[in-house]
């Protein structure tokens, strides 16, 4: 498995669950599509540049935690915030 999978999988986990657990809403399968061409998409650039690639990955979830994806879902960590009652 390339190193950029782990990521990239967390992030797809991250905002399913935000959006059907958190939030209510239904799955969103495009997000489960597009997670496996994205995974498949950075296994094949590891091969020329692992560090772009991983990078990458990391930063997808990264912005993932703190940016709304959809406009009527709250980001996950503002969920979470909501959720835990910080």
């Amino acid at each position: 498995m390339a190193r950029s999978t782990g990521p990239i999988l967390a992030t797809a986990a991250i905002t399913v669950v935000n959006r059907s657990v958190l939030n209510d809403k239904d799955i969103d399968w495009r997000i489960i599509l597009g997670t496996g061409v994205a995974a498949v998409g950075l296994a094949l650039l590891e091969k020329a540049s692992e560090g772009f690639a991983v990078g990458l990955a990391w930063l997808t979830l990264v912005t993932t935690l703190f940016v709304k994806v959809d406009p009527t879902v709250p980001p996950p960590a503002e969920s979470l915030l909501r959720v835990v009652k910080f």
